[in-house]
Formats: structure tokens, sequence, C-alpha cells
């Protein structure tokens, strides 16, 4: 009878130290990586989403950005890091489902090399065109685009961003022939749309939202699903007449490849919490998005059909970074 309890014991040793591993997570401070520079809206999401999330873990979550080429350098530093959980990314759509169809020499694939945990924030482009240009809704200006074609120029933050992307795909389902020009930023072109030297912008809705609230711009769409709350009155571009025209700029925490699933449900939890906290809904919110806060393996598949469809589109236009 010692023996058999012995030998029982012996068994159900390896089963409790794995339950006392997954309990003991997170053992250190998570750092969250942000892939861009401090100071912009990815930081912004990451610094508001750390602050619950931490709480719950019980450890706090340091924001650490590792900026450089259109996100791509941060991301790949999760990619390779120790899948622990203890080192996380903030990505974007670029750095996901964009530009690995535009690098010719992808340091990571976004399907294999990481561990979705969840999608937070999903951020639309309001469709605006320069003052006095004339179009009064969506139908009068791809009506103007396709009498005028190849005359009219739609700006966005440069090449291969999510901007160029939703004005490439505007084309596309549109069927109408507008001309790129691309800046160093959403800024300059929103500044260019307000000179009238170009003649539309679909920009992130906090880079519009404040000229086309104050009327120095005239917004005729935006590119989400649904209508937003902070813009009840914008009809959605299916609305306003171009079916298949929603794209939408959106933030996730992902970990590398590999990580344990107890640790990915923990880390998912502390996040879905913090996206409940009502102050860190409204400074989300009032980034001009919708809060998605998806579980690990809807976002998965979400990436999955998402780089899908991207890639669609870029091969359609046949862009390509140099």
């Amino acid at each position: 009878m010692i023996r058999r309890r012995t030998a029982l014991s012996a068994l159900a040793l390896p089963a409790l130290i794995g339950r006392a591993q997954a309990q003991a997570f997170p053992d250190q401070p998570v750092r969250l990586i942000v892939p861009f520079a401090a100071g912009g809206p990815a930081d912004l999401i990451a610094r508001t989403i750390g602050r619950v999330m931490g709480e719950r873990l019980g450890k706090p979550v340091i924001i650490e950005a590792r900026a450089g080429a259109g996100g791509l350098i941060g991301v790949d530093y999760v990619a390779k890091a120790r899948p622990d959980g203890h080192t996380l990314v903030l990505a974007s759509s670029g750095g996901m489902v964009i530009l690995p169809h535009l690098q010719p020499n992808m340091p990571y694939d976004p399907r294999t090399d990481l561990s979705p945990i969840t999608q937070v924030l999903a951020v639309p482009q309001i469709i605006s065109i320069a003052p006095g240009l004339g179009p009064r809704n969506l139908a009068e200006l791809v009506a103007m685009a396709k009498a005028r074609p190849g005359e009219l120029a739609y700006g966005s933050a440069g090449i291969g961003s999510s901007l160029h992307l939703a004005g490439e795909l505007f084309k596309l389902r549109a069927g109408i022939d507008i001309t790129h020009i691309p800046f160093r930023g959403a800024a300059p072109a929103v500044t260019e749309l307000l000179a009238g030297r170009i003649q539309i912008v679909l920009a992130d809705v906090p880079a519009l939202i404040g000229q086309v609230r104050g009327g120095q711009l005239p917004a005729l769409a935006i590119t989400s699903p649904q209508r937003l709350a902070i813009l009840p009155d914008l009809p959605t571009a299916e609305e306003a007449g171009v079916p298949g025209l929603v794209s939408e700029t959106w933030y996730g925490v992902l970990g590398p490849a590999h990580l344990p699933a107890d640790r990915v449900a923990i880390l998912s939890a502390a996040l879905q919490a913090a996206l409940q906290d009502p102050e860190t809904r409204r400074v989300l919110l009032d980034q001009g998005g919708r809060i998605v806060a998806s579980n690990p393996d809807e976002f998965a598949s979400f990436i999955r059909s998402a780089y899908t469809s991207w890639g669609e589109v870029v091969r359609a236009t046949g862009m390509r970074l140099e």
C-alpha cells in the first residue's frame, strides 16, 4: 500500500508542478512592445490597456517602443522572443496583413510566427474631400471620378500604409481611376487637402474628425462595417453606394509562436478585463474606433482572413515597395 501511494504521488507530481507554474504566471513584469514611436496612437492604446491589464495580472505591464520599418522591427523582435508570455507586441494591420505582401524578404510570417491573444481596437477611415470640390455624397464623388479619369488625386500616409491600401480598395470597389500622392504621414495629406492641392483623403478618424466637426472639410462616408457612435450621421461606404469598401486600421496583442495555451488564456482574460474597464473604453473610443475584444481563436481567424483579403488588393494593384 505504501509503495502504491508513493507511485501515485510520483505520477501526480508533474501535474501539480504544471498547475503551480501556471498559477505563478506571470512571475515578472510583462513587456508590451509598441512597434512605433512613443507618443503616437499605438503608444496611447498600449498604455491605456496596460494599466488594467497589469492590475489583473498582478505584475506591471511595461510599455517599450521598438519602432522602425513600418512596425516590422517591433513585431519581429517579439516573434523571436522566448515564448513564455512575458514579451508581447501591440501589432497593427500594417505589419500583420499589408506589409507582408509588399516586402520581398519578410523577417516573419504573421500567420505562423506569432500567437494571437486579443484584437483590441479597429479604427476606420473617413472619406473626405477638398473644400469646394462639389460632390455632396460618395455617389457624386464616384461619378466625378469616372467622368475625369486620373484627374483626381488622393493622399495617403505613404506607400504601403493602411491609408494607401484604403485608397486602392476604394478604386477597386468603385471602379474609378484616381491618382495616389504619398506623404510622410496623414497630417501632411490633410494639410494638402485643406489647401485644395489634392482632392481626396481616406484617413483614420483621429486625423480628420476635428476638421470634419469644425466644418472645414466635407466628410462623405466612413469605411467601417457600421456607423460610429461619435459620427452617427455619417453613412458607411456601403450605405453610400460602394459595396465592399470596408477598411480599418486595427491593433491587437500577440506573443511569440508556441506560447502555452494556459498562458494565452491568462493574458487574454487580463486584456478582456482591461477592455471592460470604463475609463479604458472611454480613451479607446475617443480614438474614433470600435472595441473588438476578440478571443484568441477569433483573432487568429481574423488575421488569416485579412491577410488573404489585403493580399488580393495588393496583387490587383501591382504595388511593391522598393
